[in-house]
């Protein structure tokens, strides 16, 4: 995948988003490179000095990869519920991370010492869902929080569950990230 097409097409979103047109030719990227027409899942992550400004994605493919993009460009930056829509004088000022996700695999485990023994820290992006509720984490946030147990409590609290939840035995999926920044 090319480094180069994937963030100026994120970027792009973006600046067509505030002057209200769509420039990206969608025909002509996909003749030129081809694995943004197959179907692929994304999320693209705003920062600006580090901090965190917008993140929106997709776990499971559901439509090309050039699209995907497109749309979780558009929604990070303009329909992330936990920030103020981006305006244009940020758009500068903003960092883009547009990561691919491999297909997410179911983990089977007996509690949660043996669910550590089948996740590897700073590779792995988790999956957690008990019932309807579910939340994620790409592999990036164990920078943040490298520590097992903390990684997971804020996981459940992302998911709006509560500490004790793995009692209650929680799918619990893991995927990668092929990152670009």
């Amino acid at each position: 995948m090319d480094k180069t097409i994937i963030l100026n097409i994120a970027r792009q979103t973006l600046q067509d988003a505030f002057n209200y047109k769509q420039t990206i030719d969608t025909l002509k990227l996909k003749k030129d490179y081809p694995f943004l027409k197959e179907d692929g899942a994304s999320f693209v992550t705003l920062t600006q000095k580090g901090k965190l400004r917008g993140c929106i994605g997709s776990l499971i493919a559901h439509s090309p990869l050039l699209e995907d993009i497109m749309s979780n460009a558009y929604n990070a930056a303009f329909k992330d519920p936990r920030f103020p829509k981006l305006t244009q004088e940020e758009l500068p000022l903003t960092d883009i991370e547009v990561s691919i996700l491999s297909v997410p695999q179911k983990i089977e485990y007996e509690d949660f010492l043996d669910l550590q023994t089948k996740i590897t820290p700073m590779k792995d992006g988790i999956i957690l869902q008990l019932g309807s509720n579910q939340a994620t984490f790409l592999p990036q946030v164990w920078e943040e929080l490298p520590k097992f147990e903390s990684f997971f409590s804020h996981l459940l609290t992302k998911a709006n569950l509560p500490l004790d939840s793995f009692k209650y035995h929680p799918a619990i999926y893991k995927y990668q990230v092929e990152k670009f920044r």
